[in-house]
Formats: structure tokens, sequence, C-alpha cells
């Protein structure tokens, strides 16, 4: 047995499951978290695997309060789902109990754990590879976001402090680039140029908030494609998963992630940005799959602001890889030189494919709301 399986059985020793371990093996998809994927064989020789997960406290540095908020959102999904029997995308993984009879415990070296259970004949993927999984994947989050509508958003705290507020992102950056503590600023003039012609439109959505003319919701805040379990078989939308940003915000960014994420057609980090597109057809599935089980709870605005969203957060995600390329590379996990401003730069070839169909887009999500 290796270390590191070693430190796999250790771990899960700590969890209510059922039978002896037999392998683990560490999950590398993710950028924040350290993630294991551990078996175990029951009396019958059945085996069943498990996910455990250590939160990334760096990130979030109160992980006590993002275990109770998953544990009030997944509670409330459960309760509603059984009670009404709805059988369709937004149920969410189930936390297993510590042998303490928490939520969560504390690993043999420190941190925070938790389990989740394994849901096999599943997997995620990082490119949307037909328009079915896109629309299965936007249904799976709009449901999500309904089966959350009416739980009061003073019940799930703030885990990350201005996640989205896209204005203190864009400032945060060109601090990084007056600061230039790495000496990368010469090489990224212009992404900057880009970023800072666009700086009007970051405040927009919180324009609209601070009016009242939007709603703050329980939001997922993490809508990526490979946070959503697809079924091998009939590619339908199984599970959402990855509930440690859920707190109070906007829907609007939950939808533009989600767009950022699922209509390129390569992935998140493509050294080569020019194979970046906004694909319409998979934006056009994703409207429909989302509306489909959100437009009961989402107002006209929130509804005509869809294409603007996907814009927006694109250009904020792309503002928070350049800001940790600029700062060292501290927050989001990097594997080659440059990572971070690979990224950036895909965020920002999708924010300039966005522009130039913005007006499709539109007339895309008229039509539909209309029909």
């Amino acid at each position: 047995m290796t270390t590191l399986v070693r430190n796999i059985a250790e771990i899960g020793a700590n969890f209510a499951i059922d039978g002896t371990f037999v392998e683990g093996e560490e999950v590398q998809s993710g950028h924040i978290n350290t993630t294991y994927l551990a078996s175990y064989q029951d009396e019958e020789g059945e085996i069943s695997r498990y996910i455990l997960q250590r939160i990334n406290e760096n990130v979030f540095p109160k992980p006590l309060v993002v275990m109770k908020n998953i544990e009030r959102v997944t509670n409330h999904i459960n309760r509603k789902v059984f009670r009404k029997k709805r059988d369709f995308g937004g149920q969410t993984l189930n936390l297993y109990p510590g042998r303490n009879g928490k939520n969560c415990v504390s690993g043999p070296s420190g941190g925070v754990w938790r389990c989740y259970n394994y849901i096999e004949g599943c997997r995620t993927y990082d490119v949307v590879e037909n328009t079915r999984q896109a629309y299965q994947a936007a249904k799976a989050f709009g449901a999500f976001q309904d089966l959350v509508s009416d739980l009061p958003v003073e019940k799930v705290e703030v885990t990350i402090p201005g996640f989205h507020d896209t204005p203190a992102r864009f400032a945060r950056l060109m601090e990084a680039v007056e600061a230039d503590s790495c000496d990368r600023v010469k090489g990224v003039q212009k992404e900057i140029d880009f970023i800072t012609s666009r700086e009007s439109i970051t405040g927009v959505l919180l324009e609209h908030l601070a009016a009242g003319r939007l709603t703050e919701r329980v939001t997922h805040n993490d809508t990526k494609l490979n946070n959503v379990m697809i079924d091998e078989q009939t590619d339908e939308a199984v599970c959402v998963i990855d509930l440690d940003t859920v707190m109070p915000g906007l829907a609007l960014y939950d939808f533009g992630d989600l767009i950022r994420g699922a209509t390129s057609p390569v992935a998140e980090d493509e050294p080569d940005a020019s194979k970046v597109e906004m694909r319409l057809p998979m934006f056009e599935a994703i409207v429909e799959g989302y509306l489909e089980t959100a437009r009961n709870f989402l107002t006209p605005l929130e509804i005509d602001l869809l294409p603007f969203s996907s814009k927006l957060i694109s250009l904020e995600t792309g503002i928070r890889f350049l800001t940790d390329h600029l700062e060292g590379d501290k927050y989001f996990k990097v594997h080659r030189e440059n990572h971070n401003l690979d990224r950036c730069r895909t965020q920002l070839a999708l924010v300039k494919s966005i522009e130039g169909q913005e007006e499709k887009m539109l007339n895309f999500v008229k039509k539909w709301h209309g029909a």
C-alpha cells in the first residue's frame, strides 16, 4: 500500500462508511480542493465508492460555514424532492456523516474533510460534446435554482465576500498591475488594455441589484459543466455537485458562468485562444434547458439580461485569472508556466466572440421567452 493510499484509508476511517477499504486514488480535476476516490467492499462482496474531499482553507477560510451552507441547501432540496417526488435534475450529492456524528472531520494531518456518495454510471465533462449535454446541464442548474428559490437568503451565509463583485475584481487587477510584484505586466499589456476598455460594463448587474430591479437569491456560484454529473448512457443530467460556493448571489451570474464554460469547443486552459468561440447552437440549447426549469421564478429583466451576463462573467473570470497570474499564481492551481495567463486569454477571446453575436443571442432569448 502506497503512502497516498494509506492516507486515503486513514481519512475514510473517520466516516460512517460500511465495508472494508479496498483502494483509493486522487482525482486530478478541479482547481481548488484536494479530492480522493475511495472504494469499499461490503460483506457480500459488493464494491461502493465514495468521494473524500478536503476543503481548501486558503480559498475558504471558514470551512465549517461552507459545510453548514451545504447541509442547509442539500436538506432543503432533498425534503422537496422526496415530498413532491420530482424526477428531474437539480438534486445533489448526499453527505456521509463522520463517526463523530458531524458532517465533516479533521484529517490526520489537519484540514476539514467531508465525504459524499459516488454516483456510478455518470461522469463529468470539461468540454460539451453535443447540444443535448448542454441542454441537460442547463436544465439541472435551472432546477437547482428553482428548488432553492424559496430558501431565504439569510439562512445561507456568504463564504467568499465579494465573490461576484466585478468592479471590485477590476480594482484588484489594477492594484496587481500597479504593484507588478512578479514583473509580468510587460508581457500582458494587450490583455490589460482589452479589460480596461470594458470597465464600464463591470457594475451593470450590481447597479440593478442596488436599485431593486434584481433580486438576491441562493445561488450555486460555480456552474461549470464539470459540476453536473451526466449519465454516460443517456446523456441526461443526474446531479449538481460542488456546492462550496453556494451563498446569496444573482441567478444571472450562475447562468452566465454556464455559458462561459459550456459554449466554447476547447478547454478553459487551451493554450491557443484562436480556437475559442461562443457556439450559438450551444447557447440556444442552454437557454432552452435553463428556462424550462427556471422561468417560473425569474423576472422579465433577468431573462432579458441572460446574454449580457454571459459576457460579464467571462470578462470577470478573465480578470481573476490575469490577477492571479500577476500576483504569482497564488489562488488557482497551475501545472505549467503561464497557465493562468492561458486561462485568461481564453476568457477574453470568449468575450470577443460573445460581443460579435450578442444581438443574435438576445433575439433568441426574446423569441423563446415570448413563445
